[in-house]
């Protein structure tokens, strides 16, 4: 895989009459790492989404190596990006095998057999997430952590220069965070992922862009976009980048304000966030 250009040009879009993504544009550069990071609700989700062709937008285009995402077939569209989603519904009884070889269907005619190529990339897809142990387990019968390992497979097994993640590490403990990250980092593709880890973010992505209230309020290389101030006004967080003392890299110390603190003794919230 090599990475491709992931664009979005004025994005707009409504459900309702209520504006949840207001005309944002951004690049991600090929190759890179950008994680998409914001508040509950601030709209990097549905910004994400209206990327992979799962929500239309009312205004402006969504660019994947130069194709306008809506306007090109969702066949060639899916040799060109893969989809983790965040929601891990399994349909049927299918076994991590075969939805792991989902991922080649947009290489073959309609029903048409796997090839030998098809079965050892299937094969070296779920090798490398660790999940080649239970290919033959109903994916049903899995874990949630365990089934975003798989859905991960399939979007290797599909190949395509660019991988839109959905919150790829919920559902995960910490020491399978830290590995598909590193994963991440290691593939030659272009990666987009909405995250809520902010530390996480630091770490591993290339760029960040920051969503508000449906907008982008910054972007930037990490450690000089995710400053103190901006993390105090977006978040309502102290913060202070340090170098991680295990690793070396830089990672994100976050509180509560010490008035906030005080309003929200007890309850975990402050007041004023509540309601």
């Amino acid at each position: 895989m090599t990475g491709a250009s992931v664009r979005a040009d004025g994005l707009r879009v409504e459900f309702g009459g209520t504006t949840i993504i207001d005309g944002v544009d951004f690049t991600a550069a090929p190759g890179e790492i950008t994680a998409l990071v914001g508040p509950n609700g601030s709209g990097k989700s549905t910004l994400l989404r209206t990327i992979y062709r799962a929500c239309r937008p009312s205004a402006g285009a969504a660019h994947i190596d130069g194709h306008d995402v809506w306007r090109t077939p969702a066949r060639q569209m899916a040799r060109i990006r893969a989809v983790v989603t965040q929601h891990q519904g399994a349909t049927a009884d299918f076994t991590v095998g075969e939805i792991v070889a989902m991922g080649r269907s947009p290489h073959k005619r309609y029903l048409q057999p796997d090839s030998r190529r098809d079965t050892e990339i299937v094969l070296a897809a779920m090798r490398r997430v660790g999940v080649d142990d239970f290919a033959d387990r109903p994916f049903t019968e899995l874990s949630g952590g365990e089934r975003q390992r798989v859905l991960l497979a399939r979007a290797l097994a599909q190949q395509a220069p660019v991988i839109l993640l959905d919150e790829p590490t919920n559902h995960l403990d910490i020491h399978a965070q830290l590995a598909l990250l590193e994963l991440l980092r290691e593939l030659e593709a272009t990666i987009v992922l909405a995250i809520h880890d902010l530390s996480h973010a630091l770490t591993y992505a290339d760029r960040v862009v920051v969503v508000r209230d449906g907008r982008i309020v910054a972007a930037g290389e990490p450690a000089a976009t995710l400053t103190p101030a901006l993390l105090l006004d977006v978040f309502g967080v102290v913060a202070q980048v340090v170098d991680n003392p295990v690793t070396g890299l830089p990672c994100l110390l976050t509180g509560l304000p010490p008035a906030s603190r005080k309003a929200g003794a007890g309850t975990g919230f402050a007041a004023d966030r509540l309601g």
